[in-house]
């Protein structure tokens, strides 16, 4: 899935203004270039850490971005507990959005049942390009002194989740990884999670799921458990796609700050 071609990441970052929802927090913007395009970031870090924190790169559901809402209530207080968290936007979202293109993208996932060939190649083309944003964000943020990249975790939302099912496995950075709110049945059978997820193992995985699920049918995210290989979690929140409650994201923190040695 991801793209091996050789190419320089040339990263650009830089400190970017305090924010009001990020006290005591340092916050840049990076950019870097993947498969020709250039790839916008944020990074959210402690502004006291005494030495390199572990990194987690959290990601965006669909029609969604780096700067999306929704993350603040999940990172800020991960970093003010000891830890920076990277997130990039994915194709066709965020700074990258195409009012043609990312429309095209978004009905795709209103109905995986009868995509068209059209449909079909863009969403392949996507996927592509997204599994090695993610790995190329990576390869970015390794020259980044104050990160530690031996620990390291992927933890995604929703279309971030699935996308997130087609990248771990084939990178052995992800010491780690949080799926929330995520399934099977996205796209052609190749680029399918239940294709890929199993050879994430041995690495610990937690799948994060909502009973009153709108978006992803109960079926579809049992299929992707089912899937995936021990060591796996399940956990079942009484929750809708977009409210997850604050057990799950307790949840989360605990299962990452355990697995990447925080606290």
């Amino acid at each position: 899935m991801i793209d091996p071609s050789p190419e320089s990441v040339a990263l650009w970052i830089t400190d970017a203004p305090a924010r009001a929802d990020a006290p005591g927090m340092r916050v840049r913007r990076f950019e870097f270039t993947s498969r020709g395009d250039r790839v916008p970031g944020v990074l959210l870090s402690p502004a006291d850490a005494a030495g390199p924190v572990p990194l987690v790169l959290m990601q965006h559901g669909a029609g969604g971005s780096k700067d999306a809402v929704y993350l603040g209530p999940v990172r800020n207080p991960w970093v003010r507990r000891g830890v920076a968290v990277a997130s990039i936007d994915f194709p066709l979202h965020g700074e990258r959005l195409s009012a043609k293109l990312t429309d095209q993208l978004l009905a795709t996932f209103a109905t995986p049942a009868r995509p068209h060939p059209d449909t079909v190649a863009l969403f392949g083309e996507f996927a592509t390009q997204a599994v090695t944003d993610l790995s190329r964000a990576l390869d970015a943020l390794a020259a980044v002194p104050d990160l530690d990249a031996e620990r390291t975790a992927y933890v995604a939302f929703s279309l971030g989740a699935i996308l997130g099912s087609l990248y771990i496995p084939y990178d052995a950075r992800i010491r780690a990884a949080v799926l929330a709110v995520g399934g099977a049945g996205i796209g052609p059978p190749t680029l399918d999670p239940t294709a890929h997820i199993g050879a994430f193992a041995p690495r610990p995985l937690l799948f994060v799921n909502a009973a009153r699920d709108e978006r992803i049918p109960r079926a579809a995210a049992e299929a992707l458990h089912a899937a995936a290989r021990d060591p796996k979690e399940v956990a079942w929140f009484d929750a809708g796609h977009h409210d997850l409650p604050g057990q799950a994201l307790k949840k989360m923190w605990s299962f990452v700050a355990t697995h990447l040695g925080v606290g």
